[in-house]
């Protein structure tokens, strides 16, 4: 397909199943707004994003509908997929209603471990090289979903609506369980508890301590990418989401949906970014080990779980549009 090709007319019924499972989304967290309502830091701020991610889809379709072609159709993913981002930071409002669990999952790291290898993974490779090294994968998390995600609107686009459904669905379930799984992982309790503290084994539990304390350690910055990341966390990061790991989690579904695109290319060059984006979840004190271990297999569950859903939906879809054809 030429780059002209994008702009011809071509008109396609219904939504992508990626704005479709953002309205469900919005619904569902309005519903638990209503629930928290008083509980709350700024209930009234959270409907008017859902207002406004509401008018921006609507006029992206009302362009499409207007101007329709397969540019403005892909276009029109945007906004749900940038919806993202204001959705995480969500899952803190709602789980700090909840006493948090850091105790318990630091405690099964002790257990299973003898140690806490949040603390004692960044004390073995300390160096300015590891540093880096790790904190790119780190930071590379988006531009890797990114590349999937353009890579199937450009070059698979008949698979592409299964795959944002496969891709958006999987990552709302991982906020529904952190929205009721109070986890604020290593870099926040470890600060609030004190490092000797959780280097001696003692896992005090803080209850609601995280409705009003959101500092976290803070490790040396030995280099751009650190840098980096340091910064995005101080802008977007929330003791919330630790468990299981996102990270792990939709960088897996990512390299699942990169082997299903049939194009080894692609899987073969984001898979040593994979492996430093998993083990930098530890490294720079965001994930307990657990929370990664289980990152992993929470989302391979997803990913066979929201790919069955999507293929019964359809199925269902075209069954009933054969028989509306045969009546």
């Amino acid at each position: 397909m030429t780059f002209k090709d994008y702009f011809k007319k071509e008109y396609e019924e219904g939504l992508w199943s990626i704005e479709s499972l953002t309205l469900i989304y919005m619904l569902y967290t309005t519903v638990l707004i209503g629930i928290y309502w008083t509980k709350l830091a700024d209930p009234m701020g959270m409907m008017v994003t859902r207002g406004v991610m509401l008018a921006a889809m609507g006029v992206v379709y009302g362009i499409y509908r207007l101007f329709p072609c397969r540019a403005l159709r892909i276009l029109r993913v945007c906004a749900p997929l940038l919806g993202l981002i204001s959705w995480y930071p969500e899952t803190y409002d709602f789980c700090s209603q909840y006493p948090y669990l850091d105790h318990v999952f630091a405690g099964i790291d002790q257990t299973l471990f003898g140690c806490q290898p949040a603390l004692v993974f960044n004390t073995l490779l300390s160096s300015t090289f590891w540093s880096e090294t790790f904190n790119m994968g780190y930071y590379v998390y988006y531009y890797m979903m990114g590349a999937m995600l353009i890579f199937y609107l450009l070059c698979r686009y008949s698979e592409a609506d299964r795959a944002g459904f496969i891709f958006l669905a999987s990552f709302f379930l991982f906020y529904v369980i952190f929205e009721f799984l109070p986890v604020a992982g290593p870099q926040f309790y470890f600060k609030a508890v004190g490092v000797e503290t959780a280097d001696t084994g003692v896992f005090p539990a803080l209850g609601y301590y995280f409705q009003t304390h959101t500092e976290m350690l803070m490790p040396e910055i030995k280099g751009v990418f650190s840098q980096l990341v340091q910064g995005a966390q101080e802008i977007g990061e929330r003791p919330t989401a630790a468990f299981p790991s996102s990270h792990v989690g939709m960088s897996t579904v990512t390299m699942l949906l990169a082997w299903k695109a049939h194009n080894k290319w692609l899987f073969w060059v984001m898979m040593p970014f994979y492996i430093l984006l998993c083990c930098a979840t530890v490294y720079i004190q965001a994930h307990y080990l657990i929370d990664s271990i289980c990152g992993f297999f929470v989302a391979v569950a997803f990913f066979f779980l929201t790919g069955w859903i999507y293929d019964r939906m359809n199925n269902h879809k075209n069954y009933s549009n054969d028989r509306d054809y045969s009546h």
